[in-house]
């Protein structure tokens, strides 16, 4: 238990960025997982849900939520297999 006014001042603090970050990551998992599920069916609508997991990737990366590193790591992995989807198709 914090016993200083400052440690009660970055207990709350801490409290409020876990959650924020929690929520954050939370949906950055759900976008990705709808766009590896999207690109593993073939479906459509596979660009449109890999364009908004692109999006909270980056956005989870500025806020610091994840790494910068692994965001693009994992953009450059999911943009690689859409285009592989793509490229089949057109062949």
């Amino acid at each position: 238990m914090a016993n200083h006014p400052s440690a009660e001042k970055r207990n709350r603090q801490r409290i409020t960025r876990t959650t924020r970050n929690r929520a954050i990551k939370s949906s950055l998992r759900s976008a990705l997982k709808k766009a590896r599920s999207a690109l593993d069916a073939g479906e459509a609508s596979a660009k449109e849900l890999v364009l908004t997991a692109e999006r909270a990737l980056a956005r989870a990366a500025s806020k610091g939520v994840v790494a910068k590193k692994t965001a693009a790591r994992v953009t450059s992995r999911i943009a690689r297999k859409a285009h592989a989807k793509t490229a089949k198709k057109a062949r």
